[in-house]
């Protein structure tokens, strides 16, 4: 029986075009909280989903860069989480990479295919993120 973060990130991916994949990741542990996809996935593909989120948000790169932006804007308060979103494409589909707004170390990760138009897919991830994140807490 699928759980309340399972029934919603199968109304996600029925909601963003061409999207085949939708889970949610905690960063801190690496743990791979809910995955939906639309065709079976080997569990290696999962666990790299799992990494790839982790070091995208908490690698050193991102958050020297971060630390940077917020002296650049003297920013004293190191606790902020500049970068909310990030895409990547790979030859045939796009990556959307979302942080919870209740939980900065969750993140939601949404697969479409490349054919699918970017700025319809991220605003339909985003408006799925507003109801996700309350249920990943």
């Amino acid at each position: 029986m699928a759980n309340a973060l399972d029934r919603s990130l199968i109304a996600a991916i029925a909601q963003i075009p061409e999207c085949v994949a939708g889970g949610c990741v905690d960063t801190s542990t690496g743990l791979l909280l809910g995955v939906q996809t639309i065709d079976p996935q080997p569990p290696e593909m999962r666990d790299l989903i799992s990494a790839a989120a982790a070091d995208l948000f908490q690698g050193s790169g991102l958050v020297t860069i971060e630390s940077m932006f917020r002296r650049s804007r003297e920013i004293m308060d190191e606790s902020g989480d500049d970068v909310q979103e990030i895409v990547t494409f790979s030859d045939n589909l796009l990556h959307v990479f979302l942080k919870s707004k209740k939980n900065s170390n969750h993140v939601f990760v949404f697969i479409a295919r490349n054919s699918a138009n970017l700025g319809t897919v991220v605003s339909k991830a985003r408006i799925a993120l507003t109801w996700l994140t309350r249920l990943s807490g």
